[in-house]
């Protein structure tokens, strides 16, 4: 049962790294209310001032480390994250540390260097562990942190979360580190309240609700004099959807009936002759929903009104039904060839990148149902990462579809999110 006080104290949260906004919106849709944002990049900057944050150049902010009242807009800190101290933040009590770490140095498209890469921001996140020490820490990266050769590596990072007070020597390498790391580990002097408890999850977004395939790696931790079970947590954050119910639910209509498919339309055909008939049904199958699909994106779920299909004529640049949607615009001149495939409707979105013209595989192409193809627009972008269509996006198309290729998809983060608090609510109060 949950901690009575615990449930009565109001949560907050501090992000860094926090982009167009998609863990931001999460977290705080999981009761956690915003003390501070930072962030580097001017349109994601843009992006979040024009939705809930108060902007302060970062050379002001030590002047000011202000925390907001409750009702108050949130501060974002504009500029390098170096230089913010967070010191001041210790006495709030913060609840929860988020963010996303810059995820070039361990993505393919990065080159993949690692520590040895300038824009790693893992180092800057467990400074800011150690000065807020909050009670829980929330990070998002690529999946690409688990391939062989960032192994030993990605086991420093959690050595490093677990310990986030054992400073790192000017210069010293991180092998370096990590044997003082493991040494303290298994100390005694290291009182609870300076240790975390670490856990990572590989997760597909997929699994979540999100209408996109998205491998990437979630890093939880909790302080430990907190007395929160990670297995615990882990229950909480077990997969809600699932592939073979998709499978399912097409085979019995449901799926096409929802979109008005019935039996004879080509559409539902085509796409019923590549169903696998012989997938087997996951064994808690009676409390997982189907995978959302890029037409259940497009076409509204949950009380969202339907994204209408733009024709080839007003692909022109120009916002499509203006007033009814923002960043509904068609765009012209896509294209479809071996190794450039577009979305299909009747499944997931291929993963957002952060990119438009030029993204490599078809991720920002659709295939609409008569065969011909076009551009996505942001809006419908926007969908498949499950951001609410009231959340605007600052600068031109090709820097709003990059905010969105690097967010954490919203659905996907307020699952990790909702369970952080359930753990919170029923763990040690706060004081």
């Amino acid at each position: 049962m949950p901690n009575e006080a615990a449930a009565n104290t109001e949560r907050t949260s501090v992000e860094l790294f926090a982009g167009g906004g998609g863990l931001a919106i999460a977290v705080e849709s999981a009761g956690f209310r915003p003390l501070l944002f930072n962030e580097f990049a001017k349109r994601a900057c843009e992006t979040l001032a024009l939705n809930r944050a108060r902007p302060f150049d970062v050379a002001d902010w030590r002047t000011i480390s202000e925390v907001p009242a409750k009702g108050e807009r949130p501060p974002l800190v504009v500029g390098d994250v170096t230089k913010v101290n967070f010191e001041y933040l210790r006495f709030s009590e913060v609840d929860v540390l988020a963010g996303g770490p810059p995820c070039q140095p361990f993505s393919l498209g990065g080159v993949g260097h690692g520590d040895e890469d300038d824009r790693n921001g893992f180092p800057h996140m467990f400074r800011a562990v150690s000065e807020i020490r909050p009670r829980a820490v929330i990070c998002e990266n690529v999946r690409g942190l688990l391939r062989p050769s960032f192994s030993p590596y990605f086991d420093y990072i959690k050595r490093e979360l677990a310990l986030p007070h054992v400073k790192r020597a000017e210069g010293a390498h991180w092998s370096d580190h990590d044997r003082i790391l493991r040494r303290e580990a298994r100390s005694r002097r290291v009182p609870d309240d300076e240790r975390y408890d670490v856990a990572h999850f590989a997760v597909n977004a997929a699994d979540y609700g999100v209408p996109q395939i998205r491998n990437r790696v979630i890093v939880v931790a909790f302080r430990r004099d907190v007395g929160v079970d990670l297995g615990r947590y882990a229950s909480l954050v077990a997969p809600t959807h699932s592939e073979a119910i998709l499978f399912e639910d097409m085979i019995s209509g449901g799926y096409w009936d929802r979109h008005e498919k019935g039996p004879r339309d080509p559409v539902r055909r085509r796409v019923m002759e590549r169903i696998p008939r012989d997938r087997p049904l996951p064994i808690d199958r009676p409390r997982l929903d189907p995978w959302r699909t890029l037409r259940d994106a497009v076409l509204g779920t949950d009380g969202q009104l339907p994204l209408p299909d733009i024709p080839d004529e007003r692909l022109d640049r120009t916002e499509f039904e203006p007033g009814r949607f923002t960043h509904h615009v068609g765009w012209p001149d896509a294209r479809v060839y071996p190794g450039h495939t577009p979305n299909e409707l009747d499944r997931p979105a291929k993963t957002v990148k952060a990119g438009v013209h030029g993204v490599p595989g078809g991720e920002s192409v659709m295939l609409r149902d008569d065969g011909t193809h076009r551009y996505m627009t942001v809006r419908e972008t926007a969908r498949v990462m499950t951001f609410p269509d009231s959340w605007e996006l600052a600068g031109p198309r090709g820097e709003k579809m990059r905010q969105l290729g690097n967010a954490v998809p919203v659905q996907l983060g307020k699952a990790f999110a909702d369970a952080i608090a359930t753990v919170l609510d029923e763990a040690k109060p706060k004081g």
